[in-house]
Parts: C-alpha cells; structure tokens; sequence
C-alpha cells in the first residue's frame, strides 16, 4: 500500500493502547500536506478508539472521536484487505444446522482491519440534533450540506461501535460524512462490537432512543458518493443517503430503517441490496433527521433480496414494511426477491414508487 503508515504515527493495533491520538495526528498531517493515503496495517487486535468525542471543533459541530479537518484536500483510509462481511455480527443460532460451526457463528471474528470504540456516547434522543460518531468533519458553510471537506473515502476498514449490554442499543454512530462533498466508500463494514441474538450472548438488540446511524453519506447539494460492497449491522439507522448516490451491493442487517433518503432531487441508482432482519428496509425522512431538509427523492434500485426474520431474535428487527414512505416523497422503483417465507414485501404510502416482485 502506497501512502503513510498509522504506525509511524505511534498506533499500536494491539487493540489495548488508545490508538485516537495517533491517527487523528496521521489525518493531520494528511491534511497539512494536501491530501493523501492513510494505511492501516492488519492486526488481530485492532485499532483502539478510546479517547471521548470533541463536540466542537474550531467552534464549529462536530460530535466525533476522530475528526476531519476542513480542507479541499483528498483523504483515503485504507486497511490491508477488503473486508469480509457478515462475520461480527450474526443473529444465526449455534443450534440452527450442524454444518454451521461456531468458528463461524460463535464469535466476534478478527480477520478485519477494524477500528473500534470503547467510548461510551450520551444519549441523544433528538433526531435533529447531530449524532455521536466515531469519525466526522465538522459543519462547514458550503452549499445546503454545510460542506468543510471536499472529497473522503474509506477503503477496507471496519467500523465498530459500543454496544453496552445493559442497555442492548448502542448510543454511538459510526462514520458521519454528512459535511463532506464527495464520499467514496469500498468494501467496509459499519457495525457493533458485540453480536446480539445469538447463542453466544443470548441477548436481544432493544428498540433504539437514540438516532444512531452506521454510514451517514453527504448532505443535500453534493457532487457524489460512491458506494462499493459496503455493509451496515445493528444501528437505528443503516445509511442516512441524500443525492447522486451509486452503489453496487449494500448489506443492511438489524437495522430498524435500512437506507433512509432525505433529498434526492438528483437520482440515485443502487444496484442490489441484501437486506436481513430489518424493521424497514427503505424509508424517507419523517422530520429534519440529523438537520437535513426534506425533499423528494428520486431513487432507482435495480434489485434487492431480503429475509424478514419474523420468529427470529432480535424481535425489534423483525420485518415491518419494505419501503416506508408515509409523505409520499419517494419516487423511482425497485425489484424485490424473498428467497422463502410469505413472499410479502408491505408498503406504506410510496404512491409514487413502483415495486415490482421478482
């Protein structure tokens, strides 16, 4: 990998240092000399993210452990390998076939590039308000998304949020880029530290309070996001998504709004989505989530492939509508395939979008 290294900044990996002062100093220096890659060699371990969130930086939102600076610059983080997705976690009982070993349902798996967090956020219960993340860039003052940073990107890396388990939600987002213009993202995972409904914790995700939200893309006015092979586990929100969006393969799983649109006057295409143990897989804003505007949402998804988890733990992600668009804001289409079950995919309002089974 060409670019510099996290370690030379003083990062561990070993997954007991705090690790935030070491990559926040990577970014900055990035950042000082205009852009670049920022590397983060594989370890078992993973990479420490321990220090409290800033609410401000330079007087200006923020909310996050680790911080973007303002700048026109071009920023990649990029882990060693891509990830392999859906192996940290997994709702799937030891119990449910022999063939499935608890090698590979039984534990939190570290074959990942993964950056976690062990800071506990406040709760938050204001769905205007700016969420706790892991990562941002602060509010800036460019166009209706209040844009600081001109282009990021994330590339093999795993997010992980706490998930207290006394009280089975977590209280953290993981990666806001809502202050970012353009976004690409590449074979990533936004997800919790703990598994939950499985044999191995024997307990249940609870209904959220807080608006947490895996992978927040660019506010309204954007030029683009990029979404490739990316996944989402165990957030109240999975994506929060505004315009010209194009991604090919999202997996959104045990989140209670699967992808949440909330202006989209600029189509956005998504190739497939495979969507599993979802309240809603695809909803529209009901308020000014997160301070982005409403706005009518044009959106092509070419196919998706869902399971609904009814009689599956956790009961709180258990299938309720499809698409959930109450306003009426949506407008596009969508294929959708359920492999077994009912075969039903329930809507609410979306008079204006057209899904087809397949």
């Amino acid at each position: 990998m060409f670019g510099i290294n996290v370690m030379d900044f003083g990062a561990k990996g070993d997954g007991i240092t705090d690790d935030t002062a070491a990559i926040q100093s990577a970014i900055n220096y990035t950042a000082d000399r205009g852009g670049g890659k920022i590397c983060f060699p594989y370890t078992k371990g993973g990479y420490r993210i321990a220090s409290p969130a800033i609410q401000e930086y330079k007087g200006r939102a923020l909310r996050a452990q680790l911080y973007i600076p303002p700048g026109a610059f071009n920023i990649q983080l990029e882990g060693e390998m891509p990830c392999r997705m859906m192996n940290t976690y997994q709702v799937r009982p030891l119990s449910v076939s022999a063939k499935f070993k608890p090698t590979l349902f039984g534990s939190m798996e570290t074959n990942n590039t993964f950056l976690f967090s062990d800071w506990e956020a406040p709760e938050e219960h204001d769905p205007v308000a700016r969420p706790w993340s892991i990562l941002a860039a602060p509010e800036g003052d460019a166009l209706a998304g209040n844009f600081s940073v001109r282009q990021f990107s994330i590339t093999n890396l795993e997010f992980r949020v706490l998930l207290n388990k006394q009280k089975m939600y977590p209280t953290q987002s993981a990666v806001d880029l809502q202050n970012v213009s353009r976004v690409n993202i590449c074979d990533s995972q936004f997800c919790l530290n703990e598994q939950v409904g499985d044999a191995s914790l024997d307990m249940e995700l609870q209904p959220n309070p807080c608006h947490t939200v895996g992978l927040m893309t660019s506010g309204d006015q954007n030029d683009n996001n990029v979404l490739r092979n990316v996944a989402v586990q165990g957030f109240r929100y999975g994506l929060v998504c505004g315009e010209h969006v194009v991604a090919d393969y999202l997996y959104i799983h045990n989140c209670e709004e699967g992808i949440t649109f909330h202006d989209s006057s600029h189509l956005s295409v998504i190739n497939h989505i495979v969507a599993q143990h979802n309240t809603k897989i695809i909803t529209t804003t009901r308020e000014a989530l997160f301070g982005h505007r409403k706005g009518p949402c044009f959106v092509k998804v070419d196919t998706l492939n869902f399971e609904d988890g009814i009689g599956l733990k956790p009961e709180v992600s258990q299938l309720q509508f499809g698409v959930y668009d109450p306003e009426n804001r949506l407008h596009g289409s969508l294929t959708w395939h359920q492999p077994w079950g009912q075969k039903l995919f329930p809507i609410e309002g979306a008079e204006n979008f057209k899904a087809i089974q397949y």
